[in-house]
Protein backbone atom coordinates (compact mmCIF):
# COMPACT_ATOMS: atom_id res chain seq x y z
CA UNK A 1 0.00 0.00 0.00
CA UNK A 2 1.28 3.44 -0.86
CA UNK A 3 1.16 6.59 1.27
CA UNK A 4 -0.97 9.19 -0.49
CA UNK A 5 0.88 11.92 1.44
CA UNK A 6 4.16 10.94 -0.24
CA UNK A 7 2.46 10.94 -3.65
CA UNK A 8 1.16 14.47 -2.95
CA UNK A 9 4.68 15.62 -2.05
CA UNK A 10 6.37 14.24 -5.16
CA UNK A 11 3.98 12.97 -7.84
CA UNK A 12 6.67 13.06 -10.54
CA UNK A 13 8.92 10.70 -8.58
CA UNK A 14 5.99 8.32 -8.01
CA UNK A 15 5.18 8.20 -11.73
CA UNK A 16 8.86 7.77 -12.62
CA UNK A 17 9.06 4.75 -10.31
CA UNK A 18 5.90 3.28 -11.85
CA UNK A 19 7.42 3.78 -15.31
CA UNK A 20 10.33 1.55 -14.27
CA UNK A 21 7.72 -1.11 -13.54
CA UNK A 22 6.32 -0.61 -17.03
CA UNK A 23 3.18 1.12 -15.73
CA UNK A 24 1.47 4.27 -16.96
CA UNK A 25 1.41 7.44 -14.80
CA UNK A 26 -1.17 7.35 -12.03
CA UNK A 27 -0.33 10.27 -9.78
CA UNK A 28 -2.73 12.74 -11.40
CA UNK A 29 -5.65 10.31 -11.17
CA UNK A 30 -4.87 9.42 -7.57
CA UNK A 31 -4.43 13.04 -6.53
CA UNK A 32 -7.70 14.10 -8.17
CA UNK A 33 -9.57 11.38 -6.27
CA UNK A 34 -7.68 12.41 -3.15
CA UNK A 35 -8.66 16.06 -3.68
CA UNK A 36 -12.33 15.20 -4.01
CA UNK A 37 -12.02 12.83 -1.06
CA UNK A 38 -10.53 15.52 1.14
CA UNK A 39 -13.20 17.99 0.05
CA UNK A 40 -15.79 15.41 0.98
CA UNK A 41 -14.10 14.85 4.32
CA UNK A 42 -14.39 18.56 5.04
CA UNK A 43 -18.00 18.46 3.87
CA UNK A 44 -18.65 15.42 6.07
CA UNK A 45 -17.24 17.18 9.12
CA UNK A 46 -19.41 20.20 8.34
CA UNK A 47 -22.37 17.87 7.79
CA UNK A 48 -21.90 16.21 11.20
CA UNK A 49 -21.47 19.56 12.93
CA UNK A 50 -24.66 20.89 11.35
CA UNK A 51 -26.63 17.77 12.29
CA UNK A 52 -25.44 18.07 15.89
CA UNK A 53 -26.51 21.70 15.98
CA UNK A 54 -29.88 20.81 14.44
CA UNK A 55 -30.42 18.09 17.05
CA UNK A 56 -30.23 20.73 19.76
CA UNK A 57 -32.61 23.00 17.85
CA UNK A 58 -35.10 20.14 17.40
CA UNK A 59 -35.06 19.54 21.15
CA UNK A 60 -35.69 23.22 21.78
CA UNK A 61 -38.53 23.34 19.22
CA UNK A 62 -40.21 20.30 20.75
CA UNK A 63 -39.81 21.87 24.16
CA UNK A 64 -41.73 24.89 22.88
CA UNK A 65 -44.26 22.56 21.20
CA UNK A 66 -43.41 24.11 17.83
CA UNK A 67 -44.14 20.99 15.77
CA UNK A 68 -43.90 22.80 12.44
CA UNK A 69 -40.36 23.98 13.12
CA UNK A 70 -39.40 20.58 14.53
CA UNK A 71 -40.58 18.85 11.34
CA UNK A 72 -38.67 21.33 9.18
CA UNK A 73 -35.51 20.72 11.18
CA UNK A 74 -35.98 16.93 11.00
CA UNK A 75 -36.35 17.17 7.22
CA UNK A 76 -33.07 19.08 7.06
CA UNK A 77 -31.36 16.41 9.20
CA UNK A 78 -32.63 13.69 6.85
CA UNK A 79 -31.35 15.61 3.84
CA UNK A 80 -27.92 15.87 5.49
CA UNK A 81 -27.93 12.11 6.22
CA UNK A 82 -28.77 11.40 2.56
CA UNK A 83 -25.93 13.68 1.49
CA UNK A 84 -23.49 11.83 3.77
CA UNK A 85 -24.16 8.49 2.07
CA UNK A 86 -21.92 9.46 -0.86
CA UNK A 87 -18.84 10.15 1.26
CA UNK A 88 -17.75 6.51 1.83
CA UNK A 89 -17.66 5.52 -1.85
CA UNK A 90 -14.90 7.96 -2.79
CA UNK A 91 -12.79 6.88 0.19
CA UNK A 92 -13.09 3.23 -0.89
CA UNK A 93 -12.22 4.06 -4.49
CA UNK A 94 -8.89 5.60 -3.48
CA UNK A 95 -8.02 2.68 -1.19
CA UNK A 96 -8.88 0.16 -3.92
CA UNK A 97 -6.66 1.94 -6.44
CA UNK A 98 -3.74 2.21 -4.03
CA UNK A 99 -4.10 -1.47 -3.09
CA UNK A 100 -3.70 -2.51 -6.73
CA UNK A 101 -0.43 -0.64 -7.35
CA UNK A 102 2.80 -2.66 -6.88
CA UNK A 103 5.63 -1.60 -4.62
CA UNK A 104 8.09 0.91 -6.03
CA UNK A 105 11.54 -0.43 -6.96
CA UNK A 106 14.58 0.74 -5.05
CA UNK A 107 17.08 2.89 -6.93
CA UNK A 108 19.56 0.06 -7.62
CA UNK A 109 17.01 -2.30 -9.19
CA UNK A 110 17.81 -2.74 -12.90
CA UNK A 111 15.11 -1.78 -15.40
CA UNK A 112 13.90 -4.51 -17.70
CA UNK A 113 10.96 -6.43 -19.09
CA UNK A 114 11.56 -10.02 -17.98
CA UNK A 115 14.09 -12.56 -16.66
CA UNK A 116 16.41 -11.90 -19.59
CA UNK A 117 17.12 -8.47 -18.09
CA UNK A 118 18.02 -9.72 -14.61
CA UNK A 119 21.48 -8.80 -13.34
CA UNK A 120 24.12 -11.31 -12.27
CA UNK A 121 25.51 -10.44 -8.83
CA UNK A 122 27.87 -13.38 -8.36
CA UNK A 123 28.38 -17.07 -9.00
CA UNK A 124 29.59 -19.59 -6.44
CA UNK A 125 30.79 -23.14 -6.88
CA UNK A 126 31.96 -25.00 -9.97
CA UNK A 127 29.55 -27.28 -11.83
CA UNK A 128 30.61 -30.91 -11.59
CA UNK A 129 32.15 -32.59 -14.62
CA UNK A 130 30.43 -35.90 -15.38
CA UNK A 131 32.05 -38.91 -17.03
CA UNK A 132 28.59 -39.77 -18.35
CA UNK A 133 25.59 -37.89 -19.71
CA UNK A 134 23.79 -36.49 -16.62
CA UNK A 135 20.10 -37.29 -16.41
CA UNK A 136 17.08 -35.17 -15.48
CA UNK A 137 15.70 -35.63 -11.99
CA UNK A 138 12.45 -37.08 -13.32
CA UNK A 139 14.47 -39.84 -15.00
CA UNK A 140 16.54 -40.55 -11.87
CA UNK A 141 13.74 -40.12 -9.33
CA UNK A 142 11.23 -42.93 -10.04
CA UNK A 143 13.73 -45.64 -9.00
CA UNK A 144 14.29 -43.74 -5.73
CA UNK A 145 10.64 -43.05 -4.87
CA UNK A 146 9.37 -40.13 -6.97
CA UNK A 147 6.02 -41.57 -8.03
CA UNK A 148 4.64 -39.15 -10.59
CA UNK A 149 2.00 -41.54 -11.93
CA UNK A 150 0.34 -42.33 -8.59
CA UNK A 151 0.38 -38.67 -7.55
CA UNK A 152 -1.32 -37.66 -10.78
CA UNK A 153 -3.82 -40.51 -10.54
CA UNK A 154 -5.04 -39.53 -7.08
CA UNK A 155 -4.84 -35.72 -7.40
CA UNK A 156 -4.28 -34.72 -11.01
CA UNK A 157 -1.52 -32.87 -12.82
CA UNK A 158 1.27 -31.19 -10.83
CA UNK A 159 0.97 -33.54 -7.85
CA UNK A 160 3.61 -36.14 -6.93
CA UNK A 161 3.75 -38.95 -4.39
CA UNK A 162 7.20 -38.97 -2.78
CA UNK A 163 8.05 -42.26 -1.09
CA UNK A 164 10.92 -44.46 0.07
CA UNK A 165 14.44 -43.07 0.03
CA UNK A 166 13.32 -39.94 -1.86
CA UNK A 167 10.87 -39.15 0.97
CA UNK A 168 13.62 -39.62 3.55
CA UNK A 169 15.91 -37.29 1.62
CA UNK A 170 13.08 -34.78 1.29
CA UNK A 171 12.51 -34.83 5.07
CA UNK A 172 16.25 -34.56 5.75
CA UNK A 173 16.51 -31.45 3.59
CA UNK A 174 13.74 -29.65 5.45
CA UNK A 175 15.15 -30.55 8.87
CA UNK A 176 18.66 -29.51 7.86
CA UNK A 177 17.40 -26.11 6.69
CA UNK A 178 15.38 -25.48 9.86
CA UNK A 179 18.19 -26.58 12.16
CA UNK A 180 20.71 -24.35 10.40
CA UNK A 181 18.49 -21.26 10.44
CA UNK A 182 17.52 -21.65 14.10
CA UNK A 183 20.89 -22.69 15.52
CA UNK A 184 23.24 -20.60 13.38
CA UNK A 185 21.23 -17.59 12.22
CA UNK A 186 18.88 -16.67 15.06
CA UNK A 187 15.53 -17.44 13.43
CA UNK A 188 12.64 -18.46 15.66
CA UNK A 189 10.97 -21.66 14.47
CA UNK A 190 7.20 -21.48 14.04
CA UNK A 191 4.44 -23.92 13.14
CA UNK A 192 1.91 -21.48 11.65
CA UNK A 193 -1.65 -22.01 10.37
CA UNK A 194 -1.94 -23.30 6.82
CA UNK A 195 -5.41 -21.76 6.43
CA UNK A 196 -5.68 -17.98 6.62
CA UNK A 197 -8.42 -15.38 6.20
CA UNK A 198 -8.74 -12.78 3.47
CA UNK A 199 -7.25 -10.01 5.64
CA UNK A 200 -4.01 -11.94 6.12
CA UNK A 201 -3.62 -12.41 2.35
CA UNK A 202 -4.49 -8.75 1.77
CA UNK A 203 -1.82 -7.72 4.26
CA UNK A 204 0.97 -9.53 2.40
CA UNK A 205 -0.31 -8.51 -1.04
CA UNK A 206 -1.81 -11.70 -2.46
CA UNK A 207 -5.34 -10.29 -2.28
CA UNK A 208 -7.18 -9.03 -4.18
CA UNK A 209 -4.91 -9.00 -7.23
CA UNK A 210 -3.76 -12.63 -7.20
CA UNK A 211 -6.85 -14.48 -6.00
CA UNK A 212 -6.73 -16.84 -8.98
CA UNK A 213 -3.35 -18.16 -7.81
CA UNK A 214 -4.83 -19.38 -4.52
CA UNK A 215 -6.89 -22.36 -3.38
CA UNK A 216 -10.00 -21.37 -1.44
CA UNK A 217 -11.12 -23.62 1.41
CA UNK A 218 -14.40 -22.58 2.99
CA UNK A 219 -16.29 -19.32 3.30
CA UNK A 220 -13.36 -17.12 4.32
CA UNK A 221 -10.28 -19.34 4.35
CA UNK A 222 -7.53 -19.91 1.80
CA UNK A 223 -4.60 -22.33 1.81
CA UNK A 224 -1.34 -20.46 2.15
CA UNK A 225 0.76 -20.09 -1.02
CA UNK A 226 3.80 -19.58 1.21
CA UNK A 227 4.48 -19.36 4.96
CA UNK A 228 5.37 -15.72 4.32
CA UNK A 229 1.65 -14.99 4.74
CA UNK A 230 1.35 -16.57 8.19
CA UNK A 231 4.73 -15.43 9.50
CA UNK A 232 4.46 -11.80 8.37
CA UNK A 233 0.96 -11.49 9.81
CA UNK A 234 2.32 -12.28 13.28
CA UNK A 235 2.80 -8.51 13.62
CA UNK A 236 -0.38 -7.39 11.84
CA UNK A 237 -2.14 -4.58 13.70
CA UNK A 238 0.56 -4.41 16.38
CA UNK A 239 2.69 -1.58 17.72
CA UNK A 240 6.09 -2.96 18.67
CA UNK A 241 8.85 -1.32 20.65
CA UNK A 242 12.10 -0.83 18.78
CA UNK A 243 13.77 -3.05 21.40
CA UNK A 244 11.70 -6.00 20.10
CA UNK A 245 13.21 -5.65 16.66
CA UNK A 246 14.49 -7.36 14.64
CA UNK A 247 12.10 -10.29 14.68
CA UNK A 248 13.15 -13.27 12.57
CA UNK A 249 10.79 -16.18 11.94
CA UNK A 250 11.16 -19.42 10.01
CA UNK A 251 8.81 -22.29 9.22
CA UNK A 252 8.71 -25.46 7.16
CA UNK A 253 5.22 -25.77 5.69
CA UNK A 254 3.33 -27.16 2.77
CA UNK A 255 2.49 -24.44 0.23
CA UNK A 256 -0.41 -24.49 -2.21
CA UNK A 257 -0.53 -22.65 -5.53
CA UNK A 258 -2.89 -22.99 -8.47
CA UNK A 259 -0.11 -21.98 -10.91
CA UNK A 260 -2.80 -20.20 -12.93
CA UNK A 261 -0.25 -18.41 -15.09
CA UNK A 262 2.03 -21.40 -15.67
CA UNK A 263 0.07 -23.41 -18.22
CA UNK A 264 2.46 -25.50 -20.30
CA UNK A 265 5.52 -24.64 -18.19
CA UNK A 266 7.51 -27.28 -16.28
CA UNK A 267 4.84 -29.92 -16.67
CA UNK A 268 7.35 -32.71 -15.95
CA UNK A 269 8.89 -33.46 -12.58
CA UNK A 270 8.94 -31.54 -9.30
CA UNK A 271 9.84 -28.05 -10.49
CA UNK A 272 6.33 -26.56 -10.50
CA UNK A 273 3.75 -28.28 -8.28
CA UNK A 274 0.37 -27.34 -6.83
CA UNK A 275 1.55 -28.60 -3.43
CA UNK A 276 5.13 -28.37 -2.24
CA UNK A 277 7.16 -27.76 0.93
CA UNK A 278 9.30 -24.75 1.56
CA UNK A 279 11.33 -23.36 4.43
CA UNK A 280 10.48 -19.68 4.70
CA UNK A 281 12.35 -16.82 6.38
CA UNK A 282 10.60 -13.61 7.45
CA UNK A 283 12.20 -10.58 9.08
CA UNK A 284 10.49 -7.61 10.74
CA UNK A 285 12.93 -4.73 11.13
CA UNK A 286 13.30 -0.97 11.46
CA UNK A 287 13.70 1.00 8.20
CA UNK A 288 17.34 1.87 8.91
CA UNK A 289 18.34 -1.81 9.13
CA UNK A 290 16.32 -3.28 6.26
CA UNK A 291 19.11 -2.91 3.67
CA UNK A 292 21.54 -4.89 5.81
CA UNK A 293 18.81 -7.41 6.64
CA UNK A 294 18.19 -8.10 2.96
CA UNK A 295 21.85 -8.97 2.48
CA UNK A 296 21.88 -11.04 5.67
CA UNK A 297 18.78 -13.02 4.70
CA UNK A 298 20.09 -13.78 1.22
CA UNK A 299 23.43 -14.85 2.68
CA UNK A 300 21.58 -17.29 4.99
CA UNK A 301 19.98 -18.97 1.97
CA UNK A 302 23.32 -18.98 0.14
CA UNK A 303 24.94 -20.66 3.14
CA UNK A 304 22.54 -23.58 2.82
CA UNK A 305 23.53 -24.10 -0.81
CA UNK A 306 27.22 -23.81 0.12
CA UNK A 307 26.77 -26.47 2.81
CA UNK A 308 25.01 -28.76 0.33
CA UNK A 309 27.91 -28.29 -2.09
CA UNK A 310 25.83 -27.10 -5.00
CA UNK A 311 26.86 -24.45 -7.54
CA UNK A 312 24.57 -21.46 -7.72
CA UNK A 313 24.38 -17.84 -8.72
CA UNK A 314 22.70 -14.76 -7.26
CA UNK A 315 20.59 -12.66 -9.61
CA UNK A 316 19.15 -9.22 -8.92
CA UNK A 317 15.73 -9.19 -10.53
CA UNK A 318 14.81 -6.42 -12.94
CA UNK A 319 11.69 -4.31 -12.51
CA UNK A 320 9.69 -6.43 -14.96
CA UNK A 321 10.44 -9.72 -13.20
CA UNK A 322 9.94 -8.58 -9.62
CA UNK A 323 6.93 -9.58 -7.52
CA UNK A 324 4.07 -7.26 -6.62
CA UNK A 325 5.17 -6.49 -3.05
CA UNK A 326 8.94 -6.40 -3.59
CA UNK A 327 11.10 -3.30 -3.70
CA UNK A 328 14.15 -5.45 -4.51
CA UNK A 329 14.52 -9.20 -5.01
CA UNK A 330 17.51 -11.48 -5.17
CA UNK A 331 16.92 -14.87 -6.77
CA UNK A 332 19.30 -17.74 -6.06
CA UNK A 333 19.54 -20.09 -9.00
CA UNK A 334 21.05 -23.55 -8.55
CA UNK A 335 22.86 -25.40 -11.32
CA UNK A 336 20.93 -28.41 -12.63
CA UNK A 337 23.27 -30.56 -14.77
CA UNK A 338 20.42 -32.63 -16.19
CA UNK A 339 18.85 -29.48 -17.63
CA UNK A 340 22.21 -27.86 -18.25
CA UNK A 341 20.99 -24.56 -16.80
CA UNK A 342 20.46 -22.57 -13.62
CA UNK A 343 16.98 -22.68 -12.04
CA UNK A 344 15.48 -20.58 -9.24
CA UNK A 345 15.59 -22.24 -5.84
CA UNK A 346 15.21 -19.24 -3.55
CA UNK A 347 13.80 -15.73 -3.77
CA UNK A 348 14.64 -13.13 -1.10
CA UNK A 349 12.80 -9.80 -1.14
CA UNK A 350 12.66 -6.61 0.83
CA UNK A 351 9.17 -5.12 0.82
CA UNK A 352 10.15 -1.93 2.69
CA UNK A 353 6.97 -0.63 4.42
CA UNK A 354 4.60 -1.78 1.64
CA UNK A 355 3.16 -4.78 3.51
CA UNK A 356 3.35 -3.04 6.88
CA UNK A 357 0.99 -0.31 5.66
CA UNK A 358 -1.50 -2.91 4.46
CA UNK A 359 -1.25 -4.76 7.80
CA UNK A 360 -0.92 -1.60 9.94
CA UNK A 361 2.22 -3.03 11.56
CA UNK A 362 4.17 -0.35 13.38
CA UNK A 363 6.84 0.27 16.00
CA UNK A 364 7.55 3.14 18.36
CA UNK A 365 11.16 4.38 18.45
CA UNK A 366 12.48 4.85 21.97
CA UNK A 367 11.74 8.32 23.32
CA UNK A 368 9.25 9.17 20.58
CA UNK A 369 5.46 9.47 20.74
CA UNK A 370 4.84 8.88 17.04
CA UNK A 371 4.86 5.39 15.59
CA UNK A 372 6.43 4.34 12.30
CA UNK A 373 5.79 1.46 9.96
CA UNK A 374 8.14 -1.51 10.21
CA UNK A 375 9.90 -2.96 7.17
CA UNK A 376 9.21 -6.57 6.19
CA UNK A 377 11.40 -9.03 4.30
CA UNK A 378 10.84 -12.60 3.19
CA UNK A 379 12.88 -15.32 1.55
CA UNK A 380 12.92 -19.01 0.66
CA UNK A 381 15.49 -21.08 2.46
CA UNK A 382 14.89 -23.18 0.44
CA UNK A 383 12.09 -24.68 -1.66
CA UNK A 384 12.48 -28.28 -0.48
CA UNK A 385 11.25 -29.99 -3.64
CA UNK A 386 13.52 -27.97 -5.88
CA UNK A 387 16.44 -28.66 -3.53
CA UNK A 388 15.65 -32.37 -3.81
CA UNK A 389 15.76 -31.97 -7.59
CA UNK A 390 19.15 -30.26 -7.31
CA UNK A 391 20.59 -32.98 -5.06
CA UNK A 392 19.40 -35.75 -7.39
CA UNK A 393 20.90 -34.10 -10.45
CA UNK A 394 24.16 -32.86 -8.91
CA UNK A 395 24.93 -36.00 -6.90
CA UNK A 396 23.74 -38.62 -9.40
CA UNK A 397 26.02 -41.56 -10.17
CA UNK A 398 26.33 -43.53 -13.39
CA UNK A 399 24.70 -46.64 -11.85
CA UNK A 400 21.52 -44.68 -11.00
CA UNK A 401 22.35 -44.18 -7.33
CA UNK A 402 22.64 -40.76 -5.70
CA UNK A 403 25.36 -39.76 -3.23
CA UNK A 404 24.05 -38.06 -0.09
CA UNK A 405 25.66 -34.67 0.73
CA UNK A 406 27.71 -34.93 3.90
CA UNK A 407 25.61 -32.42 5.87
CA UNK A 408 22.49 -34.54 5.29
CA UNK A 409 23.97 -37.88 6.33
CA UNK A 410 23.28 -37.42 10.08
CA UNK A 411 19.57 -36.99 9.23
CA UNK A 412 19.68 -40.29 7.35
CA UNK A 413 21.44 -42.25 10.13
CA UNK A 414 24.76 -42.08 8.30
CA UNK A 415 23.45 -43.27 4.95
CA UNK A 416 25.76 -41.93 2.26
CA UNK A 417 24.07 -43.21 -0.88
CA UNK A 418 20.53 -43.73 -2.15
CA UNK A 419 20.29 -46.91 -4.17
CA UNK A 420 17.70 -47.41 -6.93
CA UNK A 421 15.07 -50.08 -6.34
Amino acid sequence: MHDIKLIRENPAAFDAALAKRGLSPLADKLLEIDRVRREQLTAEQTNVAERNALAKQIGQAKGKKDDVLAEQLLARVQALKDEALGFVAMDGELDDLLAGIPNLPLADVPEGADEDDNQLVHERGVPRSFAFEPKLHDDIGPALGLDFETGAAMSGARFTLVRGSAAKLHRALGQFMLDTLTSSHGYEECAPPLLVKYDALYGTGQMPKFAEDLFKAGEDHWLIPTAEVSLTNIVAGKILSDKELPLRFTALTPCFRSEAGAAGRDTRGLIRQHQFEKVEMVSIVTPDTSEAEHERMTACAEGLLDALGMPFRRMKLCTGDMGFTAARTYDLEVWLPGQGRYREISSCSTCTDFQARRMNARYRPEGEKQTRFVHTLNGSALAVGRTLVAVLENYQQEDGSVAVPEVLQPYLKGLNRLEPV
